[in-house]
């Protein structure tokens, strides 16, 4: 019995020494300063103020005043900074720990688990080599620490994270599902793809077994290219961030110009530079003239503020002054960057073919900027899911302790007016992978466009 007390007090010893090295340095004068100083950032430079319950904003700032001084460690501190940022719904708009504060996600000592959203449930996608039969690849979690992962979801997880759209969310809340520190405990119940529940506990440690499976996809090239049916040419643009894509895509040529048809892939490009995507665009088409994005930011000069307090909607009317004004104290007045359309010469033959375009919930921001240029070109079709809906220019600044933050300066929309953060730029045929897609190791997304340029080229 005395063996089995003293196993347990180091047991417990040393579960609490692991909590013991979160960082505990900030002053409660420092965690009020950050917070305020992120309060203030937000109100002076946030591009989607206009969208934010006003309200809501400052009464919840001013509770938070008294909570942050309440928190514990370094590590509450942020997590509370994250969840005040997560008001404001917007996936440019975020709270970064300090270096110092590192969360795990998917070890757990013994067990490895990885986790996505397919068909709004929590599957498991991967484990570790050595427990693939205990926890079979498919399975889904359908209860953590008690509750349903739904509930656990809206309470323990969606709280905490910046999202501009409610799937990219889901996205997020499910693959970070049991995202903690080390040493952090979770119960869970998992339903297997036969229909057998299990309960495991899992504590955060670092997992010293190599071998996953199924094993990880080899790292996707900057450009990847091949060959489908009937001519048709396959190109995945993994990223616009680095410039090297457009002098590759220049070395396909040759071979992009026997294509009948051509899939453009666009599904894991997370953005980068506009500029590096047009420059690949404009060979996709026979204008010498394209249309991107219309952008604007918040404008403050003080005097109109100050003028604003005492104007009414009324005073508007015919009075560009008094609009001002009033637009002013009501933080709305902004300011439009000069817009033209950009035009260029190509000497080179063009590729205009039947296209489609692949898109989904990892196509984000200069990503999504390519497909505002391409909008209104009637040989190209958008495939497959919305796409992440967030982009701007984000405003960096640090915060006490190390941590970091960014706030959206900049709303940037189709040239028409028409909003596409926030929702997404939806495609014009949509497609959804199950479970079973994943299992298979299929992908309906290509089959799809396969078969829709089969039709188009009859």
């Amino acid at each position: 019995m005395i063996k089995k007390f003293n196993l347990l007090f180091v047991c417990s010893l040393l579960f609490f020494s692991v909590k013991a090295q979160v960082p505990n340095t900030l002053s409660a004068a420092d965690k009020v300063f950050g917070l305020s100083k992120f309060w203030q950032e937000v109100n002076y430079n946030f591009i989607f103020l206009h969208k934010v319950d006003r309200k809501m904003w400052d009464s919840t700032y001013k509770k938070m005043i008294t909570d942050v001084q309440r928190t514990k460690n370094d590590y509450e501190y942020y997590r509370e900074m994250q969840k005040f940022c997560a008001l404001l719904k917007d996936g440019h708009t975020n709270v970064y720990f300090p270096k110092g504060i590192e969360q795990m996600n998917t070890m757990f000592g013994d067990y490895r688990l990885f986790i996505e959203n397919i068909d709004d449930r929590a599957i498991i996608v991967r484990t570790n080599l050595s427990k693939k039969n205990e926890i079979p690849v498919g399975s889904e979690i359908i209860e953590v620490n008690g509750m349903s992962t739904q509930k656990y979801i809206d309470e323990a997880v969606a709280p905490y994270i910046s999202s501009s759209t409610d799937y990219v969310l889901k996205d997020m809340c499910i693959s970070g599902l049991l995202r903690g520190m080390e040493g952090d405990r979770y119960h869970i119940k998992i339903k297997k793809p036969g229909g057998k529940v299990a309960a495991f506990t899992l504590t955060h440690r670092a997992t010293e077994e190599k071998e996953v499976y199924p094993d990880f996809e080899p790292a996707r090239k900057l450009l990847d290219f091949s060959w489908q049916q009937n001519q048709v040419a396959y190109m995945a643009l993994n990223s616009f961030g680095d410039k090297k894509i457009d002098s590759l895509f220049i070395e396909k040529l040759p071979e992009l110009y026997k294509a009948r048809g051509l899939i453009i892939d666009l599904r894991y490009n997370g953005g980068g530079n506009t500029e590096v995507g047009t420059a690949i665009l404009k060979y996709l088409t026979n204008d010498t003239i394209l249309f991107g994005s219309k952008s604007r930011s918040r404008m403050h000069i003080p005097s109109y503020k100050a003028w604003g307090k005492f104007m009414e909607i009324p005073d508007t009317t015919g009075n560009a002054w008094a609009k001002k004004a009033w637009l002013s104290y009501n933080d709305s007045y902004y300011y439009d960057f000069e817009y033209s359309a950009d035009t260029f010469k190509l000497d080179a033959k063009r590729i205009v073919v039947p296209t489609v375009i692949l898109t989904g919930h990892n196509t984000a921001s200069a990503a999504e900027d390519f497909l505002i240029y391409a909008d209104n070109q009637k040989h190209m079709k958008k495939m497959g899911a919305n796409t992440f809906g967030s982009t701007g220019q984000p405003f960096m600044f640090g915060l006490p302790g190390g941590g970091s933050a960014r706030i959206c300066t900049k709303q940037d929309t189709y040239p028409d007016g028409r909003e596409f953060v926030g929702y997404g730029i939806k495609p014009d045929m949509e497609v959804k992978p199950t479970l079973n897609d994943y299992i298979q190791k299929t992908d309906p997304v290509m089959a799809k466009a396969i078969d829709y340029l089969e039709q188009q080229l009859k």
